[in-house]
């Protein structure tokens, strides 16, 4: 089976989930509603960085285009990064940001290299967090498979979170999944 292929995991509204819904450990990381790279560095200090591991224009997953409010052959600046403590990969982040909305401070967000996207949006109090999904990723899902391709091998499912901003006025799409070392507390 090719990568596009794949099958998308369900994903569903954060807001209906409880912490007994989640695997232990991981709820705090999947429901929280602040920056992934502030947690990050809470915990990692000057060890935390970003790798990055692919950045091209393609054309989303179908789920991501409706999320984006795309059209269907309209493609996407998607940058992959591991964001690593002690070079230990913790999230592996995809984040989309469509063609369209690549005007104005946005552009700046194509030459990141290993700075992290959260300090931008973060930074920046315009910034909106429009809608967050979680989903439990299993082998055949895509972004399982990426995962799996930058960070080694992994068996086991994971679990991610989805999240669309609106950045200077445009949709941009970030998804998160959380790798096995990543601590349980």
């Amino acid at each position: 089976m090719s990568l596009r292929q794949s099958i998308e995991p369900s994903w569903y509204l954060s807001e209906s989930f409880r912490d007994s819904d989640l695997p232990a450990g991981l709820s705090a990381w999947l429901l929280d509603a602040g920056s992934l790279t502030t947690k990050l560095v809470a915990c990692c200090g000057s060890h935390f960085n970003v790798r990055p591991v692919s950045q091209q224009w393609e054309r989303p997953l179908r789920s991501e285009q409706v999320l984006l409010g795309i059209r269907k052959k309209e493609v996407a600046l998607t940058r992959q990064v591991l964001l690593l403590c002690d070079d230990e990969p913790w999230v592996f982040a995809r984040t989309l940001i469509p063609a369209s909305s690549f005007r104005g401070r946005a552009k700046r967000l194509a030459y990141l290299k290993s700075k992290p996207l959260g300090a931008v949006l973060f930074s920046d109090p315009h910034t909106v967090r429009k809608t967050m999904e979680i989903a439990r990723f299993n082998q055949s899902h895509l972004l399982h498979q990426y995962a799996n391709h930058h960070a080694g091998k992994i068996d086991e499912d994971l679990w991610g979170r989805r999240t669309l901003f609106q950045f200077a006025g445009s949709p941009l799409l970030v998804n998160e999944i959380f790798l096995p070392d990543i601590p349980k507390d």
